[in-house]
């Protein structure tokens, strides 16, 4: 642990270790009753294993922080469930599993720049850029005529991910994927051909 947080310091954001696991604050909210002490009523998402608890802590409270280092790296390849990735700084290379990465594996592209966090010297996640650039392998042709205002097609990405596209889009055309949101369409960047 490095050292101890108030929760009168509390933001989104901020990393917490309640025993012994790490977690991050998704939301707080101080509140202050008429009668009694008042409290903070927080939402936090496991670092390890992703799942969400909502505790109550009184206020004045100390958590602790966890030893929580941060690399910036870049993706390389994968071989089976193992992802290869190289630190920028050293050059040094390491493999995270398929369990850790979860659905970023879905936007990993060579020289795709990452940062992961090491708890313990153990990975546990991978934040990715907030979109990527992917090229789409498959998909149904559009066809003339076939305008329904907001329709949608399933398009197979570079990296085997399917999202669902404008009925314009085309094989062989870059598209710009937002990561936060599970891999949604956001733009065409480059037509094919």
């Amino acid at each position: 642990m490095a050292g101890f947080v108030d929760t009168s310091e509390f933001r989104n954001g901020l990393k917490i270790e309640i025993d012994g696991e790490p977690f991050v604050i998704e939301y707080f909210q101080h509140v202050k009753p008429g009668k009694g002490s008042a409290f903070v009523r927080t939402k936090i998402r496991s670092l390890l294993s992703g799942r969400m608890l909502e505790p109550t802590m009184k206020s004045g409270d100390k958590v602790g922080i966890p030893d929580i280092e941060q690399k910036d790296m870049e993706y390389l390849y994968s071989s089976g469930d193992e992802y290869y990735f190289m630190e920028k700084k050293t050059f040094e290379q390491t493999f995270i599993t398929e369990k850790v990465l979860g659905e970023a594996k879905n936007f990993l592209k060579e020289n795709t720049p990452v940062e992961v966090l090491y708890w313990n010297g153990k990975a546990i996640s991978v934040g990715l850029p907030n979109s990527v650039d992917l090229k789409v392998t498959k998909c149904d042709p559009g066809v003339r005529g076939d305008t329904v205002s907001g329709a949608m097609k399933p398009a197979t990405m570079e990296t085997g991910f399917t999202v669902n596209v404008p009925l314009f889009i085309n094989e062989g055309d870059v598209l710009k994927i937002d990561t936060r949101e599970g891999g949604k369409y956001l733009t065409r960047v480059a037509t094919a051909g």
